[in-house]
């Protein structure tokens, strides 16, 4: 099949398209470097002449209140693009638990997201995966000093980029889902258990504190960031990661 990876040059969309491509696959990568604006629609025709498939990989610049307006107007392009070329299939990538945690402003907009996908006039697949742990230093750095990392209790259950992609790459290949693939990977942890991990196998001193206020994660109501039954699970255990990276 002709895949077209939208955000195909990021951290996930390189993967899925050198995954695709290995099967065979002929998966070629859009992004802003491509000259792809999802944002006006420049590039999209192009982009979409003679594809089977789309996989929307893009992502908004900030997770603050600019992201809905984001993922509104660059669904409201795919998807009216997608339907001009006949594609028949939409992919997208979200996450798990997002229409679960309505006080942050980033997680009701790939809610929304999700929800234009689904009414959209293209079969689609949404497969929602869990944290990365590529973005677990980001993370501590936000509620971090030199001497300290505040971070709150809440259960987190993250998995390998590589097994995103290769989810991603799986669903992009088969049959459209009309509905949604959950993704996980295979330990849960507490986000303050997860930090001392990471800074021990780091041989960074610094100490962990539990700030069940602190960063972003603090919103997030109880489990509701964690793989429920059904999901597919990871390979990947996050120590085994940590200790080739």
């Amino acid at each position: 099949m002709k895949i077209a990876v939208i955000g195909g040059t990021g951290l996930i969309g390189s993967q899925v398209v050198k995954m695709l491509q290995a099967e065979g696959h002929e998966a070629v990568p859009h992004s802003p470097s491509t000259g792809l604006d999802l944002l006006s629609g420049a590039g999209l025709d192009d982009a979409l002449k003679g594809a089977d498939v789309v996989v929307n990989l893009s992502n908004s610049p900030t997770f603050d209140d600019a992201s809905p307006a984001f993922f509104q107007a660059s669904m409201d392009n795919l998807l009216a693009a997608a339907g001009r070329h006949d594609v028949g299939h939409a992919v997208v990538l979200s996450i798990v638990g997002v229409d679960e945690v309505p006080d942050l402003v980033y997680y009701r907009a790939k809610a929304l997201q999700e929800q234009l996908l689904a009414a959209g006039p293209v079969p689609y697949s949404i497969v929602r995966a869990t944290q990365f742990f590529e973005f677990v230093e980001a993370v501590l750095s936000w509620t971090a000093d030199e001497h300290t990392v505040r971070l709150s209790p809440t259960p987190i259950q993250p998995m390998a980029a590589a097994d995103v992609a290769r989810a991603v790459a799986d669903v992009s290949a088969g049959r459209p889902l009309g509905g949604i693939r959950n993704v996980a990977g295979p330990d849960v942890f507490t986000l303050d258990e997860l930090g001392r991990i990471t800074l021990e196998a780091k041989g960074d001193p610094r100490k962990v504190t539990i700030d069940p206020a602190a960063g972003m994660f603090a919103a997030v109501p109880g489990d509701a960031i964690i793989a429920k039954e059904g999901a597919v699970i990871a390979p990947t255990h996050y120590r085994d990661w940590l200790a080739k990276h």
